[in-house]
């Protein structure tokens, strides 16, 4: 089942958190719908010594592969939750779905 990211609430950290993701998003150059491999989500860094310092993430690329742009794909993890970005994409078109 594919969850649309909400643009202004964080996936939750506890059901993610070192995890692995698939992402959906379409491309902003040629509207194709774009699917990722799978991505895994970082886990905090619990012995930080500030919540500044216990952020961690993830980057890949994907090309599009209609018209093969590259797009870079971040998974940040905080202690607030989850955040998917994808360059040049809307946070509320990207759309995530857990692994098996």
């Amino acid at each position: 089942m594919w969850i649309q990211q909400q643009a202004n609430a964080p996936a939750s950290l506890s059901d993610l958190q070192g995890r692995t993701v698939g992402l959906k998003f379409e491309c902003n150059k040629c509207q194709t719908e774009v699917f990722t491999d799978l991505i895994g989500v970082p886990e905090i860094n619990e012995s930080a010594d500030s919540i500044k310092h216990a952020a961690n993430h993830e980057i890949e690329e994907v090309k599009c592969p209609t018209c093969e742009m590259t797009h870079q794909l971040e998974v940040d993890s905080t202690t607030a939750g989850v955040r998917f970005k994808v360059s040049e994409v809307a946070p509320e078109k990207v759309s995530y779905q857990l692994s098996h």
